[in-house]
């Protein structure tokens, strides 16, 4: 596996970006997405996030590893908002929370971060999430299914992301019909998943302050190097083969697999696991 370092820059116009970076998908840490006025830099806290929706109950998820046979994971626990912040500070934990709406709970958020939208407004200023994550945590390898533009801004803590381009899901053993991987970045050998070492993909480190600009589409594996959190928003994908594969991820393609899952159970996974394997030894083939 081949990773190079996303590059860092700040100051660019909406023409440039869009020509140099969100036109061609390429990926690219931003400094100045969040200006440095936002009131969340200094107000967004634990101690803040406690008092304000301490006592909200929250779906906490886990590792991922069992539930690979499903599009999405399922929660693990159920906890108050501030049990799960003692808990990412008290100690290391793969608890994370995925797709917070802390905003839909408490609006008034939205007026504390003061985007500069170098996208012309493509931007869903609107739609935020929130994902916290305890030290070790990770997410599985995989791609959002909806294909948007994701631009996600580190508040607190230290995340690393390994990003590749859609072209090479053979070599990510991606599974037919579902928008993740069955080898995992973190654990898994090149002697069981040999198309690994022919990835030739990206890493960015993001610290607070930072945003990594993904493109539409492209895989992602994210680790938490340090427990904290960080906030996404989206802007919807413009290619017209990115919209048509998007609708079809939505409407087609998850309900089809869900409904294949429940009539034939495992023999349907483990039918996606070898059509996964040979679609990697056909890739395999291309670079030896």
């Amino acid at each position: 596996m081949q990773l190079k370092q996303v590059n860092t820059i700040s100051g660019i116009g909406s023409d440039e970006f869009l020509s140099k970076y969100m036109n061609p998908g390429v990926p690219v840490i931003l400094k100045d997405f969040v200006k440095a006025e936002s009131p969340a830099w200094k107000k967004w806290t634990y101690d803040y996030f406690k008092e304000i929706a301490g006592d909200n109950e929250v779906s906490v998820y886990g590792g991922e590893e069992g539930s690979m046979d499903r599009a999405a994971s399922a929660p693990v626990a159920k906890m108050s908002f501030t049990e799960y912040l003692d808990l990412i500070e008290r100690e290391p934990t793969e608890s994370r929370l995925f797709l917070f709406d802390l905003m839909k709970l408490r609006p008034e958020l939205k007026k504390d971060v003061i985007y500069n939208d170098i996208t012309g407004g493509k931007v869903l200023q609107w739609l935020p999430y929130l994902f916290f994550g305890g030290q070790g945590s990770s997410t599985r390898n995989h791609y959002d299914i909806d294909m948007s533009h994701v631009f996600i801004t580190q508040y607190k803590g230290i995340k690393k992301i390994w990003l590749f381009p859609l072209e090479q899901s053979a070599l990510m053993y991606k599974l037919p019909y579902n928008f993740h991987s069955i080898a995992n970045l973190k654990n898994s050998s090149e002697e069981e998943y040999p198309g690994l070492k022919y990835l030739n993909g990206y890493e960015a480190t993001i610290h607070p302050g930072e945003t990594l600009y993904m493109p539409a589409g492209w895989w992602h594996f994210i680790q938490y190097e340090t427990e904290g959190f960080s906030v996404s928003v989206r802007a919807l994908p413009f290619k017209t083969i990115d919209k048509l594969r998007g609708f079809t991820n939505l409407v087609i393609t998850r309900n089809f697999d869900n409904t294949m899952r429940k009539i034939f159970k495992d023999r349907w996974f483990h039918y996606k696991i070898d059509v996964a394997k040979q679609r990697a030894e056909v890739a395999i083939r291309k670079y030896k």
